[in-house]
């Protein structure tokens, strides 16, 4: 059998390509777990840039071209106003509906739109205006989708 050095890591067993001290994977491309996570972490903010970039298309009058020496391309470069950046998510209610008791993180939402409290969230106590039966009748027809056979010709 082969002898094991002290110095030497067994052969299933890798050092981190960052040199953290962990062991890696060629699962993770020989990185520790800390590191592979925040790899594709960062893969996944690079490619949301890059589909948010492409995917807003600002309108050809709003466009400028910055020319730097005739052996580069041109530079689209985009200008963006101020109010489009400043829009603050919508606010959820803290409130229930109901009783005006203040809910925070535990509120319920419910299907009609409206946030209640843990005794007001349930549709009869509330008094629910959303028609839950037309809803189930539609989810229902979706997914047993009508099958109807072809026709035969009689000899």
């Amino acid at each position: 059998m082969a002898e094991e050095h002290p110095c030497q890591t067994p052969e299933g067993h890798r050092l981190c390509v960052n040199n953290c001290g962990f062991f890696g994977s060629s699962a993770t491309m020989n990185l520790c777990s800390n590191c592979y996570g925040d790899l594709c972490l960062k893969n996944q903010q690079q490619a949301s840039m890059k589909s948010s970039l492409s995917a807003a298309s600002p309108p050809s009058s709003e466009i400028l071209e910055i020319q730097i020496p005739a052996t580069e391309k041109l530079i689209p470069a985009t200008i963006t106003t101020a109010k489009e950046e400043e829009q603050p998510p919508p606010q959820r209610p803290n409130r229930c509906t109901v009783c005006r008791k203040r809910v925070g993180l535990t509120g319920f939402m419910c299907r009609c739109g409206t946030t209640f409290c843990g005794t007001h969230r349930y549709p009869e106590v509330h008094g629910c205006t959303f028609d839950f039966k037309s809803v189930g009748r539609e989810e229902i027809a979706k997914a047993n989708p009508l099958v109807i056979a072809a026709k035969l010709r009689k000899i």
